[in-house]
């Protein structure tokens, strides 16, 4: 909790084995291939990068993430015991991907600014182990407290306050079976990927009571996966339950990202 309210963001090294990150890492770029397919599917994020939506069921190891009592810790301790999970979805740089903009999930809500308090969280698990070729996330320590209100969308803030996040940057070099948490409104981008190895990232967003961003996204699962979930899990989860799946077209794009480059 100090280095989240600190830094912006904080980490549960080792939470995971590495035969269940093969099989995490399996399942992202099985969701990759079959969504980048189709229109819709994959949103740009940047030349060479994509992000992905996907099925919670997607994954073989989803009920063992969220609830991990380090999750479900962070999420209690920060959001609530009313939380909600609201998004599930990967990011997938490959060679070629360029440094993003400076930016941040979400514009910033009034709690956030005037009284200090994160009502969105977002969850990052690396299905590979990240080197300095490969395009590492560069965060912005200290950030998720400002306003930027006069920021284009509330997200991208202007180019003359690039050198102040240059200065607080620090680039994160997660293992496989490291799980990271950050406000979503820290400010942070992705790097240069230069190496020919793909680095995928599984995202949960999970939001404060209210918050509002489960409208951004259409979390769905089938009525015999719902039934067989933990009752915690159902309990937080924010979903449609029906009887068969269909293609998730995302409702979240962020403009900003799609052709921006910096760096």
């Amino acid at each position: 909790m100090r280095s989240l309210q600190a830094d912006g963001i904080t980490a549960s090294k080792g939470a995971f084995p590495r035969a269940w990150v093969e099989d995490l890492r399996e399942d992202m770029m099985t969701a990759f291939w079959e969504a980048i397919q189709r229109p819709g599917g994959a949103v740009g994020r940047g030349p060479r990068r994509w992000y992905v939506e996907a099925h919670p069921q997607a994954f073989r190891g989803f009920v063992d993430l969220v609830m991990h009592p380090w999750f479900t810790g962070m999420c209690e301790a920060v959001l609530g015991l009313d939380y909600e999970i609201v998004e599930i979805g990967l990011d997938v740089p490959f060679q070629g991907a360029q440094y993003q903009p400076w930016h941040r999930d979400f514009p910033a809500p009034r709690e956030s600014y005037e009284d200090h308090r994160i009502t969105s969280l977002a969850f990052n698990l690396s299905g590979v182990d990240v080197t300095p070729d490969m395009g590492p996330l560069e965060v912005a320590h200290g950030t998720q407290w400002e306003a930027g209100l006069d920021w284009q969308a509330g997200m991208f803030p202007p180019a003359s306050e690039f050198a102040r996040y240059d200065a607080r940057a620090v680039r994160k070099f997660p293992q496989a079976g490291d799980v990271s948490c950050r406000s979503a409104l820290t400010i942070h981008r992705g790097t240069a990927h230069g190496s020919p190895i793909c680095r995928p990232v599984l995202v949960v967003g999970v939001d404060a009571p209210g918050a509002g961003h489960a409208a951004l996204h259409d979390v769905t699962v089938t009525r015999e996966f719902h039934a067989a979930l933990p009752a915690l899990v159902r309990r937080h989860l924010v979903c449609r339950v029906v009887d068969d799946l269909e293609p998730i077209v995302q409702k979240h794009q962020i403009e900003g990202l799609v052709m921006g480059v910096a760096g």
